[in-house]
């Protein structure tokens, strides 16, 4: 008896610190993808939302959080379970053709949307410091592409993620103006629809930069190289005892990376809204236009502000739009992959990313107008997101692919969702498009 007591007075008291350090440690792959989302195309759309509809469009925030998260969660829990990225498994269930078509569209959008980052973001620093934007443009190119081969990714993340902390600026603006709030909540909650060619395009923009294709094959690369990084981790197919702690782990995740990228959102178009909306200005067509969305809290320095916020968002979403691309790329033609192989090893992955990354570049100094091909990128991953959702979603509950693992029915629901929610409204684009 004295030896129970003994042993029951000996036993550690939970740290509520080391608690909460453990939460904070399961957010990973998830988190990082949340904060890429929010990328130079995602300020630009949302920017353009708010100035052009007002407070009318902060349904479609709220509307597609739930979505990202079933179909996020999906492709992450692909990659833990099968310890392979989204084409391997795609390759188990499609025929070779189809497969190559669904990595094609995949790199089609992503070069595209990284031309676009790339012009935003030289623009917005000549505007800063004067300058040539193709020699911009060039520069944080390069810079993206030797930090992805000689900087491990994990720690070039946690540099830039500093930068993406101007976002919050965002939400400084929301309390630091007058914002109607019952016009706002209402906006969010009681959703609008105006049958109109900018209206629908507008939302298909939204829908584009927030469940867009790249995230769903990051993601799941991401959850691959974290059982390749820890000693102990397996697939899941392997080890199914761990699945409940790991689908834990993931869902934690996810939400916490939507959730934030949504929040960010959310603001930006309650903040064009209350300053750009409010002074007339709907159409925004310019990256100062956009900046002056920040005036109110920055003043004369709202576009260093708003600069800061491009290229930090920017440099975030660079290698995971090139990532992507390349790990997609990489796994049709079967050589090694990974932002964490040296180069010497991976040749072959790491001339994929180059190569995208130099489409984007010449894309980026083509002339292209900032805001506009920002906008249009994110029309373009709308549209291509389509045929990539069904196949995250049979994928995610077939047993060749996943084992006795599918995702759950209210997470399927979701995930289904969204695929019907970007096929509704593309197809609302091209009927509108006609009237």
């Amino acid at each position: 008896m004295p030896l129970a007591t003994t042993a029951k007075a000996s036993a550690p008291h939970p740290d509520p610190a080391a608690a909460r350090l453990a939460w904070w440690k399961t957010l990973g792959p998830g988190l990082i993808t949340g904060a890429a989302d929010d990328d130079p195309s995602g300020i630009a759309t949302y920017t353009q939302a708010g100035a052009q509809f007002g407070y009318g469009m902060g349904w479609s925030v709220l509307l597609t959080f739930p979505l990202m998260v079933g179909i996020q969660l999906a492709s992450a829990r692909i990659g833990r379970i099968t310890g392979r990225g989204l084409t391997e498994n795609f390759a188990k269930l499609c025929p070779s053709w189809l497969v190559i078509g669904l990595v094609s569209l995949l790199v089609v959008a992503n070069v595209i949307n990284l031309g676009a980052d790339l012009n935003a973001m030289a623009d917005a620093v000549a505007h800063v410091a004067g300058g040539p934007t193709a020699a911009y443009a060039v520069g944080f190119g390069l810079l993206s592409l030797a930090l992805q081969v000689w900087l491990p990714y994990r720690r070039y993340v946690g540099i830039l993620k500093w930068l993406t902390l101007s976002l919050f600026a965002y939400v400084g603006v929301a309390f630091a103006v007058h914002v109607d709030w019952r016009a706002a909540l209402h906006g969010a909650l009681l959703p609008h629809f105006v049958w109109s060619r900018d209206y629908v395009t507008t939302l298909v923009a939204i829908l584009g930069t927030t469940i867009s294709p790249y995230l769903f094959f990051w993601q799941a690369a991401q959850e691959v190289e974290e059982i390749h990084r820890v000693a102990e981790d397996q697939p899941l197919l392997r080890a199914p005892t761990r699945r409940e702690a790991q689908f834990r782990r993931l869902r934690i995740d996810t939400i916490a990376g939507m959730g934030f990228s949504n929040l960010i959102a959310f603001f930006m178009i309650v903040a064009a809204a209350a300053t750009l909306h409010q002074q007339g200005i709907t159409h925004v067509e310019t990256t100062t236009q956009a900046a002056m969305a920040l005036k109110p809290i920055a003043g004369n320095f709202a576009f260093v502000l708003f600069a800061a916020g491009i290229v930090g968002t920017g440099m975030l979403a660079l290698p995971v739009l090139a990532g992507s691309a390349a790990y997609a790329v990489a796994s049709v033609v079967r050589v090694r992959k990974g932002l964490d192989q040296p180069l010497h090893l991976a040749r072959a992955f790491y001339g994929i990313l180059a190569a995208a990354m130099v489409v984007g570049v010449f894309i980026s100094v083509a002339g292209f107008d900032p805001m506009r091909a920002l906008y249009w990128s994110a029309v373009v991953n709308a549209v291509i997101a389509v045929p990539i959702t069904v196949g995250v979603m049979v994928a995610s509950t077939h047993a060749r692919v996943i084992g006795a693992m599918p995702l759950g029915r209210p997470w399927r629901v979701l995930g289904w969702g969204a695929t019907l929610a970007m096929a509704a409204a593309s197809i609302a684009m091209l009927a509108t498009s006609f009237v």
